[in-house]
C-alpha cells in the first residue's frame, strides 16, 4: 500500500478494496521548483494528493501577488470552483520545491460513484473536513492578532519557515512582510 492508499483510507475510513479502486485512478506526476500545476484563467482539470513537496496557490492583483494557501505533504491540491463547477480557474497553483503529486483527472473523479458504492458518503465527509479547514482559517484571520496567527502557523508546520520564501507566508497569515519580519525578530529573540 502506497502513502496515497494509506492516506485515503484513514481520511475516508474507506474498505481496502476501494481504497485500491479509488488509488488506481491517480497517476504519479513530477513538478520541478518554479513549475505551475494550474494557472489562473484555465480551467482546472485535476485534482492532486501531494505525496513530497511544497506547491502554493496565489492570486495575482495589480499591485501584489496574494498567498492564499501553502500546500505540503499530506494535503489535497485544487481549485475547487473550477474542479467542481468547470469556472476558470481563480487561482494560480506553482510548485515552491520539486513536488511529486499523485493526480486524478476530473473525468475520473465524476466516475468515482459508479466504482465505489459509497463515494458519495465519502466525498461529504471529505468537502465537509475541507469547510472545517477553512472555517478555522477564517475564524484565525478575524479574531486573532497577527502575533496569534504567526506563533500557530510556527507551531504547527514550523518546517515552512525555513522552506518557503517569507513573504508568502506572510501574504497566507494576512499581514505585510514587515509585520511579520518584525513579529519574527521578536520571536527570535
Amino acid at each position: 500500500m502506497n502513502e496515497l492508499e494509506n492516506y485515503i483510507q484513514h481520511y475516508f475510513s474507506i474498505d481496502p478494496d476501494d481504497c485500491r479502486k479509488v488509488a488506481s485512478l491517480f497517476k504519479v506526476e513530477q513538478l520541478e521548483k518554479g513549475a505551475y500545476w494550474q494557472k489562473a484563467g484555465s480551467r482546472c482539470e485535476k485534482m492532486s494528493f501531494i505525496s513530497a513537496g511544497i506547491l502554493r496557490v496565489f492570486v495575482t492583483q495589480p499591485n501584489r501577488e496574494v498567498t492564499q494557501w501553502i500546500g505540503t505533504s499530506g494535503y489535497f491540491m485544487t481549485d475547487i470552483s473550477s474542479f467542481l463547477f468547470g469556472q476558470p480557474a481563480r487561482f494560480n497553483i506553482q510548485a515552491l520545491t520539486d513536488t511529486l503529486v499523485f493526480t486524478i483527472a476530473r473525468s475520473q473523479y465524476l466516475e468515482l460513484g459508479k466504482l465505489v458504492p459509497k463515494w458519495n458518503e465519502f466525498e461529504k465527509m471529505f468537502i465537509s473536513k475541507c469547510f472545517v479547514v477553512m472555517e478555522s482559517r477564517i475564524f484565525d484571520l478575524i479574531s486573532l492578532s497577527a502575533e496569534e496567527r504567526y506563533t500557530k502557523l510556527f507551531d504547527q508546520q514550523r518546517e515552512l519557515f525555513n522552506q518557503v520564501p517569507l513573504q508568502y507566508l506572510a501574504s497566507m497569515l494576512g499581514m505585510t512582510p514587515e509585520t511579520f519580519s518584525r513579529i519574527r525578530k521578536k520571536m527570535i529573540s
